[in-house]
């Protein structure tokens, strides 16, 4: 999964982003505004952690702007501004939830992943797609109940192309979703070939498969 976190204070951004890291997600961030908003306008993501407060603008019109241009990521205001009117207002232009400072990064987490759940799998805990079985708190993936071992990358591949499976995949956006800001380091698409791959050789005896689309990028096929 990944997440944007939008926050001005260096020592609560490089916390938080160290906290969902060390849980696997895809981090990236924005310190103000400006960046905030090149970055919700050109990327997708899971669930977005935004702060009412930023030294160019308020957090609460980069939500309107999310909203106008139809996205739908999740989106967990994380202020120390607690009025009532700021959460009311956060949550009426369509936030998700609203998490006061100080908190504990225990409580990040819960609340990063009840969002996470609700929007891309109904609240279960667990995703059931063919015979394959994954369970995103562990980040176990089964088939037929026997455990398959995936590295951090095949692993999430497959929760992107499970969360996308009726859509069409491209390239681009796979391996921006993937690797996320780390993506302007690599120069081609060769790595994404090699894990999708050894992937494909992991689901072999799935009642799923990913089909490549020549050109283009992948799609995930039910059997």
């Amino acid at each position: 999964m990944k997440l944007l976190i939008i926050e001005d204070e260096p020592e609560m951004l490089e916390n938080m982003a160290q906290t969902l890291e060390r849980e696997h997600y895809i981090v990236e961030t924005a310190s103000d505004y400006k960046s905030a908003l090149h970055k919700i306008a050109v990327y997708d993501y899971d669930c977005i952690l935004l702060d009412i407060t930023l030294p160019d603008g308020n957090g609460l019109e980069l939500l309107k702007e999310l909203k106008l241009s139809g996205k739908d990521e999740g989106v967990i205001i994380v202020s120390a501004k607690d009025s009532l009117d700021d959460r009311l207002e956060g949550l009426n232009l369509g936030a998700d939830d609203y998490l006061p400072k100080p908190f504990h990064m225990a409580e990040l987490h819960a609340r990063v992943k009840a969002v996470l759940r609700r929007r891309h799998f109904d609240g279960n805990p667990q995703i059931h797609i063919g015979n394959v079985c994954i369970h995103p708190e562990s980040r176990q993936v089964t088939i037929d109940t026997n455990n398959i071992a995936l590295n951090r990358k095949e692993y999430d591949i497959l929760m992107y192309l499970i969360t996308n499976k009726t859509r069409l995949v491209t390239k681009s956006a796979l391996a921006e979703h993937v690797w996320g800001d780390h993506i302007d380091q690599s120069d081609s698409f060769d790595f994404i070939y090699s894990q999708i791959k050894n992937l494909r050789k992991k689901l072999e005896h799935a009642t799923i498969s990913i089909e490549a689309v020549y050109g283009v990028g992948y799609k995930l096929e039910i059997l």
